[in-house]
């Protein structure tokens, strides 16, 4: 879709604080955080709704992935919601219970960092 800014993140017209990426799917930080290392986990390929998505499965493996990391990063409850209202892309929201994860929300960099950091095999 030539209007979403969801496609136009995974081909790089609009930047963002990429947190994990595979051949299919794309989590980066949400531009208005509910919390810190608030994230987004899209499928590079356009779908209106997440029950669009053709493999699921793999989808949701990688919000669990995700999810894990954040826990590492920040603290153990992550709330979910899945989204796709606002924008007509299939998204899923994931982030640290408002109030429970210390830092600064807006800090994009550092959050991103630590979910990236956390993604990696200790």
């Amino acid at each position: 879709m030539i209007d979403c800014p969801f496609c136009k993140i995974v081909s790089g017209e609009i930047t963002s604080a990429k947190v994990y990426e595979d051949e299919e799917h794309l989590a980066f930080l949400d531009i208005r955080p509910q919390s810190p290392g608030h994230t987004l986990i899209i499928p590079k390929k356009h779908q209106r709704w997440v029950w669009d998505v053709p493999n699921v499965g793999a989808y949701f493996e990688v919000v669990r992935t995700v999810a894990r990391a954040m826990q590492k990063a920040f603290c153990e409850e992550i709330h979910s919601r899945i989204m796709g209202e606002e924008v007509p892309h299939a998204h899923i929201w994931l982030y640290p219970a408002p109030g429970r994860a210390k830092g600064d929300p807006r800090d994009f960099e550092r959050n991103a960092k630590a979910i990236r950091d956390a993604l990696e095999p200790q």
